[in-house]
């Protein structure tokens, strides 16, 4: 059918214009796409199915910290291979190709500023790295965030996202639990302030003890919460589980959770929390 294309070089109709990559996303609970700019000006979350997108430290950083300004701390703790562990691959590759992939140094970062001028400290985990396991490093970050929150007297927020302890570390990953819950017991001695917030996914080791502690633990929608997986539950219980296990919204229901709090509110809800709790 030649007559419905034009003869003129520069006026050509059959040819399809190359999309870039990466401008609509697909909306996992619905199967729609957005436009990649409206998530991102609405904090990854979809206006439509409320989905929170998962996002990293960088994106909290930029959405809690007044004009996305903060010293950040701890950064000079880098990760090594004490065990020369080594599976499909050596960790210490593994450690140097995740850094260089994902521009993070381990899977902890520690942030001091201002959330609507209250001073805070925020340490924030990404999953990108490694699927946010908990390892040395990230239990000695979390201690001097601890530790610096307790000297400042500066309220604490964790930000948990993580698939538990980091294999590849074995009992020195395991030993991050009791190490950050014993610092997070000296906060608590001094009254100050310690509130977990849970993304998703946040399960194993990390839920078994800091993640669990706060003062007020709350969680974004939708958030994955728990220790063990379903199907491990599953095979051990011997029995089906109730829909919507380990989800947030189950576990405010049965009194894990003190509150949901979408992304889009977390600033303000957080602002309204701390006043509360520094005029206590």
């Amino acid at each position: 059918m030649s007559w419905f294309k034009r003869k003129d070089s520069n006026i050509q109709t059959d040819k399809k214009k190359d999309m870039p990559e990466g401008v609509w996303i697909k909306v996992p609970k619905t199967g729609d796409t957005i436009h990649r700019r409206e998530l991102e000006e609405n904090l990854w979350v979809d206006p439509i199915s409320g989905y929170h997108f998962r996002i990293g430290s960088k994106e909290y950083f930029s959405i809690l910290f007044d004009d996305g300004e903060f010293e950040e701390i701890a950064d000079e703790i880098m990760p090594t291979d004490p065990l020369k562990f080594e599976d499909r691959k050596k960790y210490s590759d593994r450690i140097k190709q995740t850094q260089k992939k994902s521009g993070l140094s381990d899977a902890c970062r520690v942030g001091v500023g201002k959330l609507k001028k209250q001073d805070i400290v925020i340490a924030c985990m990404d999953f990108s790295f490694i699927g946010g396991s908990m390892g040395s490093v990230v239990g000695e970050r979390l201690s001097r965030a601890i530790d610096h929150a307790r000297e400042k007297e500066f309220p604490l927020l964790i930000i948990s996202q993580s698939g538990g302890a980091r294999m590849m570390e074995s009992v020195l990953s395991l030993m991050q639990m009791a190490k950050t819950s014993s610092k997070l017991a000296q906060l608590d001695m001094e009254g100050v302030p310690y509130i977990s917030l849970m993304t998703n996914p946040t399960t194993g080791g990390v839920t078994a003890s800091y993640a669990m502690l706060g003062d007020f633990n709350i969680a974004e929608p939708g958030a994955l919460i728990g220790f063990a997986g379903p199907r491990v539950i599953r095979q051990t219980i011997g029995r089906d589980l109730p829909e919507g296990f380990q989800t947030s919204e189950y576990l405010v229901e049965h009194g894990f959770l003190d509150f949901i709090v979408p992304r889009t509110k977390l600033k303000s809800k957080l602002s309204r929390l701390l006043k509360i709790l520094n005029n206590r």
